[in-house]
């Protein structure tokens, strides 16, 4: 199976290269300067789960004649869409699966549009992983998992073919019959964490150790679950429960990938995410002021940061 990995980052370097050490044929499709600092040093990631080196990786740059390709993984922040769709586009043919392992909803309608229902799965993934100064891949979580499959559920052919040939690598890439709930379970999930972890500009530990820490995230989690249930997305009636669940057993140092970008004075993904269910909750007429909060607070960070470019 060939696979074409759009993006070597934390995300994109992390489960493409796992793919590559267990054999599976990957290329990453990469900008001109991560195509020539991963031509220096290879791919290089540090793992709680082993370290891996691929001296000479496969890559090409948008535009070059390479595939066809059986699947796209597409591991790219949401801000950056327009552009990866048009880099992919070449090399989506009529067998060709495009498996999109961002944060959110939003951008399946535009995979849709360009390529079709039938050639979009539904994926995301757990993995709390960031690349740092050298440009090497430092995964951190004890969960480094991905997940897909097809839309409107159930597991087709197709799907048990990618999933049999992903099946060995250090991790899990996993196969989903219901990969709608699970999308907006993490959405849930990503939006509250990341969040309130901007809002207070901390890891989880100070927050929950805070005298109304949880009790705000709490609160965050309800207000989007009341926009998603007006959505009528399919999310279990406990799932607040779980997640705040999940929360308390972070480790104290956990912090959410948009707070990291946040410090490295990076864009942020506040429109795909908290920006969409704001506007959402808008056309519903429901109030959710901390959601108006935390996504102000994103605002300003861009403000901000563009002033001070």
């Amino acid at each position: 199976m060939k696979v074409l990995v759009l993006g070597a980052g934390g995300i994109g370097g992390y489960f493409g290269g796992r793919l590559a050490e267990s054999g599976v044929d990957v290329t990453f499709l990469v900008r001109e300067r991560r195509y020539k600092q991963m031509q220096e040093r290879g791919l290089r990631v540090q793992s709680i789960h082993g370290d891996l080196h691929l001296e000479q990786p496969q890559m090409i740059q948008a535009g070059e004649a390479a595939g066809p390709f059986d699947v796209v993984l597409l591991s790219n922040k949401a801000y950056t869409l327009t552009e990866s769709i048009d880099a992919i586009a070449p090399y989506v043919s009529e067998h060709t699966v495009v498996i999109p392992l961002l944060n959110g909803i939003a951008h399946m309608e535009l995979l849709w549009d360009r390529f079709g229902r039938e050639r979009v799965l539904g994926g995301l993934c757990f993995i709390e992983t960031t690349l740092n100064a050298e440009g090497d891949v430092v995964q951190t979580s004890p969960i480094h998992d991905a997940v897909f499959g097809e839309w409107e559920g159930g597991k087709s052919e197709r799907v048990e073919k990618i999933e049999q040939a992903f099946a060995n690598i250090n991790g899990t890439m996993r196969a989903s019959n219901n990969i709608q709930r699970e999308a907006w379970h993490k959405y849930l999930f990503i939006a509250t964490f990341s969040g309130i972890t901007t809002l207070m500009n901390s890891a989880v530990g100070p927050i929950r150790e805070a005298a109304y820490g949880v009790e705000l995230t709490r609160q965050l989690a309800e207000e989007i679950v009341s926009v998603m249930q007006a959505l009528e997305a399919p999310i279990k009636p406990d799932i607040v429960e779980k997640q705040m669940e999940t929360f308390q057993n972070q480790r104290p140092q956990t912090k959410s990938s948009m707070l990291r970008d946040m410090e490295k004075g990076l864009p942020v993904e506040a429109d795909h995410l908290q920006g969409y269910l704001l506007e959402r909750a808008e056309q519903s007429g429901l109030s959710t002021p901390l959601l108006k909060v935390v996504y102000n607070n994103l605002k300003v960070y861009e403000l901000k940061r563009e002033e001070g470019k």
